[in-house]
């Protein structure tokens, strides 16, 4: 049963390796209201898998064994995930075709580069030239979308800082595939740091650290002034957690996903050197991105002032704990149903489900403003 009366709606779509999540948000009266939501839980070898060169990409530390390029059918995956999508939009009773989605951050390239002031007309020419060379395929093959970053102390030394997001042609097609299978409109693909910016943060200008605690990966990004300035990935994710818990408590894996849970529900941090392990890499890379945020030219003066978690990953009772511990700044689990109307009756479970939904909500947002 709808919630409300039908009105403007627009689709979130996140195909992540933990399954689909989409989320239907429909506009009445200027704010964005809950129409519909879904969750397919399926492990989707979306990180895994480069669907444009049919490799594996290789990891820092990666054994041989995990090198071997798997047998990929590009189609028959199109298929398959189509099929999930379709499963979802019928069993949510969706009621809009106008969908955005989100490119996967590990196949997508990341960067901000400073250049000289020159007439508008010509800052594509010099990003391409300047960003050429750093690409992982030749530009040629890639989709480059560019955003000047204002700054004043920049503009008054005149001086350009330019945010450039790049993605294969042929993973966009791969994507564009799978929704026109499922019989829906593809309005927008964007990446998962604008996704959480709009859906955690919204008119906030601070300086905040989000940190997207996946199955797979943990995805790092700092915003600042609204615009998602840097941007890490790496391979430690909701996986590792899981495992330190079957084996501590030598249960099943099948039980790993209720007690969970019921770590998250405890006022008391569950024995946090266990995950040590698991954090280090983490702590790491938050420390890292720290400091190449402070050291890229404008930002000397600027201070990440918070560090917001979201992923069904920082679920896991010690991360907020540990991350606290490490950098004593505000460390918390964003809210991003906090900017969309629903009924009461759903926050319990809304709650619950929220880090998980925090893309495919901001997805939504696109186009409800």
């Amino acid at each position: 049963m709808a919630l409300f009366q039908k009105t403007e709606g627009s689709v979130g779509v996140d195909i992540g390796a933990h399954g689909i999540k989409l989320v239907e948000l429909h506009k009445a009266k200027g704010r964005p209201q809950l129409w519909t939501y879904a969750m397919v839980k399926e492990s989707i070898p979306i990180h895994q898998v480069s669907v444009f060169d049919n490799q594996t990409p290789i990891e820092i530390g990666a054994r041989s064994k995990d090198l071997e390029p798997p047998k990929f059918d590009v189609m028959a995956q199109v298929d398959h995930y189509a099929s999930l999508l379709s499963l979802a939009v019928k069993q949510a009773k969706v009621t809009t075709r106008r969908v955005t989605a989100s490119l996967p951050v590990s196949q997508v390239f990341h960067t901000l580069i400073t250049l000289p002031m020159v007439p508008e007309k010509e800052i594509e020419y010099h990003v391409r030239a300047k960003v050429a060379k750093m690409l992982p395929q030749p530009i040629e093959e890639m989709q480059v979308v560019q955003q000047v970053v204002n700054n004043e102390t920049m503009k008054q030394d005149n001086y350009l800082r330019i945010l450039v997001t790049a993605a294969p042609k042929k993973l966009i097609t791969f994507y564009t595939r799978i929704f026109q299978k499922a019989g829906l409109q593809l309005e927008e693909l964007e990446t998962e740091a604008f996704a959480l910016e709009r859906s955690l943060i919204g008119n906030d200008k601070a300086t905040v650290m989000l940190v997207d605690i996946g199955v797979e990966r943990t995805n790092l990004f700092i915003v600042d002034g609204g615009v998602p300035i840097t941007h890490r990935s790496i391979h430690i994710g909701g996986k590792q957690f899981d495992r330190v818990v079957q084996e501590y408590l030598g249960v099943e894996d099948v039980y790993v996903e209720q007690i969970k849970k019921d770590m998250s529900s405890y006022n008391k941090v569950i024995v946090p050197e266990l995950f040590e392990s698991v954090m280090a890499p983490i702590l790491k890379e938050i420390e890292y991105s720290m400091d190449m945020f402070l050291h890229q030219t404008g930002n000397e003066k600027k201070r990440v002032e918070k560090i917001m978690l979201t992923g069904g990953g920082c679920l896991a009772n010690p991360v907020s704990y540990m991350i606290k511990q490490a950098f004593s700044l505000n460390v918390f689990v964003g809210d991003p149903w906090a900017r969309v109307v629903y009924q009461q009756g759903l926050k319990k479970i809304l709650d619950s489900i929220g880090p998980r939904m925090s893309v495919s909500i901001g997805l939504a947002m696109r186009h409800i403003g």
